[in-house]
């Protein structure tokens, strides 16, 4: 017996040093589901024996589930399956595993194509060339034609997937990628391992979502940068081991790590040099790192928020490198837990000083504890899944199939529901124990018609789906959908208690509700269902935007985990809704957008945890909306939240959080932000202590619940002897594009009402210069006292007036070819926003046209896009239209520019043909607008006023009641600083005249 078992352990040995072990199926038998495809050997061809090639017979199963239902499941049985070129999954399409082991996709030794990278087993992709030709969401890109390369994956990108799929990289494929996934909501990887042995990636570019995967070799697991969409990327349970490089190299990902575990790798997390990202990890383990495990990048600047809780460290010497500094942090032998990393923008509580701080906090250990068992349960065994068409339930959308789901709920714990439209007329009420299982939430539905009886009139809520109190019910892979003419009607009131789960959840309705098998071409023309011509109302005036209770009520100590939850309905009063609850939650990646007033609210609530929250304002419903409010609420975390504004919104808004009586707020890693001019005016309002937080970005902040201190003020530096902030005039919609005539006296525009204003310091009068309707946006003076007016209207419209002339004298300025023009002055923009980290190199492209002013002494560089009226996603944001100010150059000084999306600001020189050169660094902060004093101090708007000397070191910050979006000197000596703040105009003396 003996001898038998050294044999047996002989084998094993060598069969895991020349093989590779894989985890078990999650799915290990066959799941049935009449409209989705199955990858076989008699449709594709597929032989799934390791040894052919199964590349073709692949794609045209995925293609078989575009061409029949646009959006649908794949399955994939138990194989071996070698491919030798990229597989393209279209948007929608999910491909999972099925059988006693999982299928592996291997790529053979010295596959051609794979040698240079990276080169991808599977890519998603965006499009299918020649598959429609409309142009998507007015982004100006038209769809590839057919034999085009396939588009890659994009914001539009929602729920496709890979699932239950095992990846092989052998050796000979250095270039090698296992996944490519550019994609946006509801998509996800999940049980997946990724043996990339000798090739470059597990995964490159991901996003949303990745749960349960597990990367092996490889130089790294994971490398990737900021999604598509510009959220976050969570991934949740994952292990890494052995990378050449770094387990996960990034930047800008929003990453948000769950329980992960690294292990004989070099480092474990590598932000790219110059780059910033909200870093969030929780609960990790670390063994055998040799070298620093997290190296930080960007480490000056506010936009980099690094926070890591609870993390296990065993033979890990160097917790933290900061890359610029060579700075180390937490040099430490043995084993130890890291309770609390952060690098950032620190406030200790509201109402504090902000500023760059470390926290290092760390407990040694005498021995590891157990690994932290997962917050996200697993599905029942499949043979006890009953599959709820077997007792009745149509799915056809038409049929009232409640009967069947009370019979179902009644008679089994597990309900499989396959693919279709289940249409149901009452409240659906699970039992204690329930499990409702989908696979697709876009084309597994659970839905009321419009004007369903029991949903109509004035009443109280009334579920579409309802757990019991203290439940550990699972609802997973399906979509709630109550449609837009059901006033009392709540997509899911959630009572189950904290081991429940919720996971890969749509609230449809909005954004992305594509009806199941529509084809591409149908599913466009959702944008011609969900909006009116005007985008203020849905397109069917009976369907009420704000008309239903929220889509997800959790309520009366419901709790649990909360998994890739996307809750856009416009028809909802708020995506998410958590009331009266003591019981421990937890969010991991919840999308809430498109509301009319609120995305998510918190109310009497105590022990939850939201990491990787992310809301979206759009410019017609969501001008007024509230991404996150608190209120009556202790120990709260939020961490890695992102909250944005459409680029073509509009519409001011004074906050992006509201708290309210609440105590123990924790915020991590906050980013808001906006490529539109109307970001929040503030991040964070404490309405108990009226206080404000103008910064939109940062680490860390703790809000006690205290009252705050009232700090003395301090004498000002810049500002003369006893100035007072004054407030000259208000009741504008959002000012900005100023520009300081020849006597001083500001004049600036209302661009909302197309009105261009003048203020007399002299008469202390506000007048109105012109109000036609020309689209005014900026403002320039030639040396004549002409104004030159920059237009949103037209293709590069500038054009310019005297301001005493009658009104209807106009002169059209015609973009030249661009040249050097010596002795005269150029105009341009004070502020720059990119949506990549690329402001460096997209500031020294020369510009191609210039505007010169009629008396030929002044001149506005401009660029292609402004003089062919370029759109991005519908709107115009070249930088002459985009900045909040424009200003001229004066001749052989510094001109001082801020990359407003980074936030840092630079020192460059602007040549004879206006074009910037010799950019430095001058300081980390940059905003909306600048502006210098004769003494060199540069003067930043940012929330507040940032002086900064003109060695770039901070001097004194100014506070302003309102947001300063532009900075301008004026006044008869040139000491007043105008301030131009949204609604008003405010005005302080300085000591200095601007220059």
């Amino acid at each position: 017996m003996l001898e038998m078992l050294k044999i047996l352990f002989t084998i094993l040995a060598i069969f895991s040093w020349r093989g590779t072990t894989f985890a078990a199926s999650y799915y290990p038998g066959r799941i049935n589901d009449a409209k989705a495809v199955y990858l076989d050997r008699v449709n594709f061809g597929a032989r799934g024996d390791g040894e052919a090639d199964d590349s073709e017979a692949v794609q045209r199963a995925i293609d078989k589930v575009q061409e029949t239902t646009n959006q649908g499941i794949l399955f994939i049985p138990a194989g071996r399956y070698r491919v030798t070129r990229p597989i393209y999954i279209w948007p929608g399409i999910r491909l999972i595993g099925y059988g006693a082991t999982r299928p592996v996709f291997e790529l053979a030794a010295n596959t051609p194509g794979y040698q240079q990278g990276p080169a991808y087993m599977f890519f998603f992709a965006g499009f299918r060339p020649g598959s429609a030709r409309a142009s998507h969401r007015g982004s100006g890109r038209v769809l590839p034609a057919a034999g085009a390369s396939p588009a890659d994956a994009n914001p539009g990108t929602f729920y496709s997937a890979l699932s239950n799929i095992d990846l092989e990289i052998k050796e000979g494929n250095p270039g090698a990628v296992g996944v490519r996934a550019r994609y946006a909501q509801h998509c996800f990887m999940a049980h997946m391992d990724f043996h990339v042995g000798s090739g470059l990636a597990g995964i490159h570019d991901g996003g949303n979502v990745a749960q349960d995967v597990h990367f092996y070799g490889g130089q790294y697991g994971i490398w990737t940068r900021k999604p598509s969409p510009g959220w976050q990327f969570t991934i949740i349970d994952a292990t890494f081991e052995g990378q050449r490089e770094a387990a996960i190299r990034e930047h800008e990902a929003g990453l948000t790590l769950i329980r992960p575990r690294f292990k004989n790798v070099p480092t474990a997390i590598s932000i790219d040099s110059k780059y910033s990202d909200e870093l969030w990890v929780r609960d990790g383990y670390m063994e055998n790192v040799t070298r620093p495990a997290v190296i930080v990048s960007n480490e000056n600047n506010a936009r980099t928020e690094i926070n890591m809780e609870g993390v296990v460290c065993k033979n890990v010497p160097v917790f933290a490198l900061y890359r610029e500094s060579n700075k180390q942090i937490g040099s430490r032998d043995g084993a130890y837990t890291v309770n609390a990393f952060s690098h950032g923008l620190h406030f200790d509580d509201i109402g504090g000083k902000p500023a760059i701080q470390d926290v290092f906090e760390t407990t040694p250990l005498s021995a590891l504890p157990r690994p932290l068992k997962s917050d996200i349960p697993d599905l029942p065994p499949m043979e006890t899944w009953v599959d709820i068409q077997s007792l009745g339930a149509r799915g056809d959308g038409v049929s009232d199939d409640t009967e069947a789901f009370k019979k179902a709920i009644a008679g089994h714990r597990a309900i499989y529901l396959p693919s279709g439209q289940y249409l149901v007329s009452d409240t659906i009420t699970l039992r204690p124990d329930t499990v409702l299982i989908g696979l697709h939430p876009s084309v597994t539905r659970i839905l009321l018609a419009d004007a369903t009886p029991a949903f109509q009139g004035v009443g109280s809520p009334k579920p579409l789906l309802e757990t019991p109190p203290g439940g550990t019910n699972i609802v997973t892979g399906v979509g709630l959908y109550t449609n837009g003419i059901n006033p009392r009607a709540v997509a899911a009131k959630w009572m189950a208690g904290k081991d429940s789960l919720m996971n890969d959840v749509r609230f449809l309705g909005g954004h992305g509700t594509v009806d199941p098998g529509a084809t591409v071409d149908e599913g466009f023309k959702v944008w011609q269902k969900i909006y009116n011509n005007t985008h203020t109302a849905d397109s069917d005036l009976n369907r009420r935007w704000d008309g239903q209770y929220p889509s997800l009520w959790i309520t009366d100590g419901g709790g649990g985990t909360f998994v890739d939850i996307w809750t856009p309905s416009t028809f909802a009063q708020a995506g998410l809704y958590i009331s009266n609850t003591s019981t421990q939650g937890q969010i991991y990646q919840l999308s809430s957008e498109h509301h009319v007033r609120n995305e998510v609210m918190l109310e009497n609530v105590s022990n939850w945890r939201i990491y990787a929250l992310q809301t979206e304002e759009e410019r017609g419903e969501s001008g007024f909306a509230l991404p996150l409010e608190i209120r009556d609420a202790n120990d709260i975390t939020v961490a890695n939240l992102h909250m944005y504004r459409v680029v073509s919104s509009y519409q001011p808004f004074p906050y992006a959080i509201k708290i309210t009586n609440s105590k123990n707020i924790r915020l991590r890693n906050v980013h808001c932000y906006s490529d539109a001019k109307v970001s929040f005016d503030n991040a964070v309002y404490d309405l108990t202590h009226n206080l404000e937080v103008r910064q939109r970005e940062f680490a860390w902040l703790d809000v006690s619940g205290n009252a705050p201190p009232n700090p003395p003020k301090q004498s000002s530096p810049v500002l003369a002897e006893s100035a007072k902030m004054e407030k000259l005039v208000g009741g504008f919609f959002n000012i900005s594009g100023g520009a300081i005539d020849r006597s001083g006296d500001p004049y600036f525009v209302d661009a909302k009402w197309q009105t261009i204003y003048r203020w007399s310091a002299a008469t202390r009068q506000l007048s109105k210069v012109r109000d036609n309707a020309l689209d005014p946006i900026q403002l320039a003076f030639d040396k004549a006292g002409d104004l030159m007016v920059i237009s949103y209207a037209g293709k590069g419209t500038v054009y310019s007036f005297n301001p005493g002339s009658p009104n209807d004298e106009v002169t059209l300025l015609k973009a030249e070819p661009a040249a050097p023009r010596p002795g005269m002055t150029p105009i341009v923009p004070v502020n720059y926003w990119r949506n990549e980290n690329d402001f460096g190199d997209w500031a020294l492209v020369k510009k191609p046209y210039q505007f010169l002013s009629p008396d030929n002494t002044t001149f506005i560089p401009a660029g292609q896009d402004f003089v062919s009226g370029e759109l991005y996603y519908g709107s115009k944001i070249h930088d002459v239209l985009r900045a909040f100010g424009m200003a001229p150059v004066a001749p052989n000084q510094p001109f001082y520019v801020s990359d407003e999306s980074e936030g840092k600001t630079y020192a460059a020189m602007v040549g004879d043909d206006g074009n910037i050169s010799q950019l430095k660094l001058f300081a980390e902060q940059g905003g909306e607008s600048l502006a210098e004093d004769e003494k060199g101090n540069v003067y930043i708007a940012a929330g507040q006023i940032f002086v900064y000397d003109s060695s770039g070191r901070l001097i004194d910050a100014i506070e302003v009641p309102e947001r300063p979006s532009q900075l301008l000197f004026g006044g008869a000596d040139g000491k007043t600083l105008f301030i131009l703040a949204r609604s008003s105009l405010y005005a302080v003396q300085s000591r200095y005249a601007g220059r």
